[in-house]
């Protein structure tokens, strides 16, 4: 290191959220050495504006909807959730938003940290323009890893951007419930957001463009999601296109097809973009506020020093998957870095070939929607000899002793010329808990021949893949 204000090191990272953080994890754990940047909180998205908050936001909802399901443990469940006490665990999951123990972790494991805004000036340089106005210049003997993940987008409708909508990061972190909360998109923020505001007392409506809620998933799941809000009082408006948006004092008032709505907030969940508009991607010939072009190792196609991992390639937006990119991307940069041969064949120590081929997901609704690899469309899509079986899973011992009048379907899409499965979706209370036995069947392909072997205990839930085989075979 040449002095304060330049440093060298193996590995630059830009963006300490956790795909940023297990970059540089593992190329430390490898014998490099690494410095993350970060201009806001460390930990990033998911430790304060999403996965962890807005589940802790729909976890006592949950909790109460399971023991009201169960004759007996019903007639202990009394009064009104305590939306003040929701609200505090929440924040205690969010440390209050204060990054200090991911901070102390990052120390302990090895890894520098420089607070500040940080920008590509060229070839394996990073400048970062720290809160005193001052910078620092760091060069990267070998990658720099690009995490700077994405940013929630406001559609081009007149009016929206200037009724200071919420996004996602408002819509976790709301100190109250509004009175009224009018959602527009019907994905899984939105879906889930609507579930967790209206329990905790909030009038919600949901405006969705199209037909169905959560269009890429298999429709059972749509469905039951959109049967189950309804039922909650939330009023969900499909086909319904917001036109414009104004403020009229502390209302907020949108346009639409049928008419106006009236609303205290308004929560915009209608997808991601790229965050890469003003990091100095353009200084390398790439388009600011694009994704990144990457190959399934990661590295960024015509710049062999340069990777783009997590939400900033746009291959799969979601948090765990931004971890394991940044597992198969620091492999492979270390592995680069000792002079070894780094493959990008499906399946490799260095390719995220599950980003394609089996990429896990859940939706926290009630009921839990919780998918991994293809749905029967997309393996139309795709021209793959397939066909697709489904089972209740109310039907099953386990899931009538989960809940009186257990309702949810389970379905597989399965190759009919390999006889393995491309992909399996739940849906159902509880169902998260099953998707990991999904996902290894996926990634392994395992024949369906050898799951006959795989022997579900009795009574579980897990029972439904018993029945799904036993619908396949006819």
């Amino acid at each position: 290191m040449s002095s304060a204000d330049e440093k060298t090191y193996d590995v630059v990272v830009m963006g300490a959220g956790s795909t940023g953080e297990n970059v540089a994890d593992v190329v430390v754990r490898g014998g490099l050495s690494a410095v993350l940047v970060e201009e806001h909180l460390v930990g990033g998205e998911c430790s304060y504006y999403a996965c962890m908050p807005s589940k802790a936001l729909l976890r006592g909802t949950e909790a109460i909807e399971e023991a009201g399901a169960v004759r007996g443990a019903a007639a202990a469940v009394t009064g009104q959730q305590d939306v003040a006490a929701t609200l505090e665990r929440r924040d205690s999951f969010t440390h209050d938003w204060d990054d200090a123990g991911q901070v102390q972790w990052v120390e302990g494991a090895g890894i520098d940290l420089v607070r500040g805004t940080a920008r590509l000036t060229g070839e394996r340089t990073v400048v970062v323009t720290r809160a005193d106005g001052g910078e620092t210049t760091l060069t990267a003997r070998h990658a720099v890893a690009v995490c700077t993940g994405s940013e929630a987008a406001v559609p081009p409708v007149e009016g929206l951007a200037d009724v200071q909508p919420w996004t996602p990061r408002e819509a976790t972190s709301a100190k109250e419930p509004p009175r009224r909360l009018l959602v527009v998109g019907g994905g899984y923020v939105g879906c889930e957001m609507s579930f967790a505001w209206n329990a905790l007392g909030s009038q919600v409506t949901l405006f969705q463009q199209g037909d169905r809620l959560l269009p890429g998933a298999e429709p059972q799941a749509g469905d039951a999601v959109l049967a189950s809000l309804r039922d909650r009082g939330v009023d969900v408006r499909l086909d319904s296109e917001v036109r414009a948006a104004r403020r009229e004092d502390d209302e907020v008032v949108l346009t639409t097809d049928e008419g106006e709505v009236r609303g205290d907030e308004v929560l915009v969940a209608v997808g991601r973009r790229a965050r890469t508009t003003g990091i100095g991607v353009d200084t390398l010939g790439l388009e600011e506020g694009e994704y990144l072009d990457v190959d399934d190792t990661l590295q960024v196609r015509g710049l062999p020093w340069l990777y783009g991992v997590g939400d900033v390639n746009g291959r799969r937006l979601l948090t765990h998957m931004g971890k394991y990119q940044a597992r198969q991307a620091a492999v492979a940069i270390v592995a680069r870095a000792r002079g070894e041969e780094v493959s990008g064949a499906d399946w490799s120590p260095h390719a995220a070939t599950a980003d394609r081929a089996a990429t896990p997901s859940v939706v926290f609704t009630d009921p839990q929607v919780a998918s991994v690899g293809l749905t029967g469309a997309q393996a139309q899509e795709q021209g793959l000899p397939h066909r697709v079986v489904e089972y209740p899973i109310g039907s099953v011992a386990g899931a009538s002793l989960f809940a009186d009048g257990y309702e949810g379907t389970a379905v597989a899409v399965v190759d009919t010329e390999r006889e393995v499965l491309l992909g399996v979706t739940f849906v159902g209370p509880a169902v998260a808990e099953l998707l990991h036995a999904a996902t290894v069947a996926v990634v392994g392909e395992v024949p369906i021949a050898r799951l006959w072997h795989a022997v579900p205990a009795y009574p579980t839930i897990s029972e439904v893949w018993l029945r799904l085989l036993e619908t396949w075979r006819g």
